[in-house]
């Protein structure tokens, strides 16, 4: 049996607003064991002998499609992959006064354009790193939305492709 996290993209924003119970019993209706969800922002740690986690994020997303209509897009992740990903964040997760972010994204092409404004930021304000599937960002609390950065990762290309947590959501999950 493996430990799974599935990332649910842009719930209970938007108004796309889902129980933490309803999340529960569709995992739990797929069959899956130990369904814990962590926050109200579409986290879900799940328990199964499956292996194929594209195949995993198939199913459950058709599974949200049908119980919540609407256009569901998740990741899913092994918790050993999860915990090398936290482990190889590159800036200081207790910088005083910063978020400390990991974009995921489905998409090799598009983790490489992301990258592109890395020189265009101002460093005083925030910085971005590549890694494995997944775009590490250090912003200065409160400037978000309004950042270099955070602007770009607001298109609505985007929307299937990329999630993003904070990083302290994701020590969370794996505890």
């Amino acid at each position: 049996m493996t430990r799974y996290v599935s990332l649910l993209r842009g719930i209970n924003v938007g108004g796309v607003n889902i129980k933490m119970a309803d999340l529960r019993r569709v995992f739990t209706e797929l069959g899956f064991d130990d369904v814990k969800t962590v926050l109200a922002s579409g986290n879900v740690l799940f328990t199964t002998d499956a292996t194929d986690t594209s195949k995993l994020k198939s199913d459950i997303e058709s599974a949200l499609r049908a119980a919540f209509g609407y256009e569901a897009w998740v990741f899913v992740l092994d918790t050993e992959t999860l915990a090398r990903i936290v482990d190889a964040y590159p800036f200081d997760p207790e910088r005083e006064g910063w978020h400390p972010y990991v974009m995921f994204t489905a998409e090799s092409a598009v983790l490489a354009d992301l990258l592109t404004v890395r020189d265009a930021l101002e460093p005083e304000i925030e910085r971005i790193q590549g890694g494995d599937g997944v775009l590490y960002w250090e912003v200065e609390r409160g400037r978000t939305l309004d950042s270099t950065f955070g602007k770009n990762t607001g298109k609505p290309k985007l929307k299937a492709v990329t999630t993003t947590r904070n990083l302290r959501t994701l020590v969370k999950l794996l505890k």
